[in-house]
């Protein structure tokens, strides 16, 4: 038995031009991915808008066929063996959408049923779940009649109700509130500790820097980066993060930023976070010479966080 709940080796998708009549050119969304993902971990597949996130996952769960290239499951291959695939997983994508015309408990039942737990089983893992996620109170309403937050809910509550192998979670935080996400986030550790393998996207990364045992970091169906949080953060040395709180933001602070060139910066009321890829010793010397342009409450200087990571990695490949 392979020690891999994925093995990923030069995986392409092709989308040709929509429509017979349609001339145009045919859209490579997943470029040659190769990587495996180990049992038990949770693997952070990042990227920006495009990137072919979302479709590498519909490949794995076999809502998509590959246009070239091998996947494996839990041992399964997508395209040979996608029944025995789709036994292995349980799946949340960002529009999957639950079934609107029954009740919260309903969809949590059938759920379970599909997957083949017994009545009895199901209906005690519907209770746990439904507590877990805040749904007790909603358990005989209409999907359909949920917010948005809500119907999330009922999604991400689904990946609790069965004991499937592999979870795959397409921005599985959508909607959720601070206190929730933080407790939906302990109980996905929790699994894996029991040795379920998560595979996510997320667009919020001080998720993935919290929650991901290993990151791979793609763009324009591409990888441009693997690792976890400390391996990743080596690709970018000499990227500074520099917060500063000021009694009120000197004027003209815009212009001298744009001399730095920051990866990125923000000024909300009256503190400055910029992060900038330069030698330490002139991100001090900045710093300090922006420290006299006005009253300095605090300053805090640090090394390069994820969000920092991923913007300079995909930058290089646009």
């Amino acid at each position: 038995m392979t020690d891999f709940a994925l093995e990923v080796e030069n995986l392409v998708k092709v989308y040709a031009p929509r429509g017979f009549f349609r001339p145009g050119e045919s859209v490579r969304a997943v470029d040659g991915m190769s990587f495996t993902v180990a049992r038990g971990s949770i693997f952070g597949l990042l990227g920006p808008n495009g990137a072919g996130k979302t479709t590498t996952l519909k490949m794995l769960t076999t809502l998509v066929r590959p246009t070239g290239g091998r996947a494996q499951v839990m041992g399964f291959d997508v395209s040979t063996h996608p029944l025995e695939v789709r036994r292995n997983i349980c799946v949340v994508l960002q529009e999957t959408a639950v079934d609107l015309f029954l009740s919260v408990r309903g969809n949590l039942l059938t759920f379970a049923q599909f997957h083949g737990l017994d009545r009895r089983t199901a209906r005690v893992r519907a209770g746990e779940a439904m507590e877990r996620f805040g749904l007790t109170d909603q358990a005989d309403r209409k999907v359909q009649d949920l917010s948005g937050g809500y119907k999330r809910r009922v999604q991400v509550a689904k990946a609790f109700m069965t004991p499937t192998p592999v979870l795959f979670l397409d921005e599985f935080s959508t909607g959720m509130d601070p206190l929730l996400k933080r407790e939906v986030m302990e109980a996905f550790r929790e699994e894996a500790r029991r040795g379920r393998t998560i595979v996510l996207t997320t667009q919020i990364l001080s998720e993935a820097e919290e929650l991901c045992d290993d990151i791979l970091i793609m763009n324009h169906g591409r990888q441009v980066a693997r690792g976890d949080v400390p391996t990743l953060k080596m690709l970018s040395a000499g990227v500074y993060e520099v917060a500063m709180t000021f009694d009120r933001v000197p004027d003209g602070i815009e212009e001298e930023l744009a001399h730095l060139r920051p990866i990125r910066q923000k000024i909300t009321a009256n503190t400055l976070e910029v992060a900038v890829k330069a030698d330490e010793a002139d991100v001090l010397e900045w710093a300090s010479k922006l420290s006299r342009r006005g009253h300095l409450l605090h300053v805090e200087l640090s090394g390069a966080s994820l969000e920092d990571i991923f913007i300079e990695l995909t930058k290089k490949g646009a």
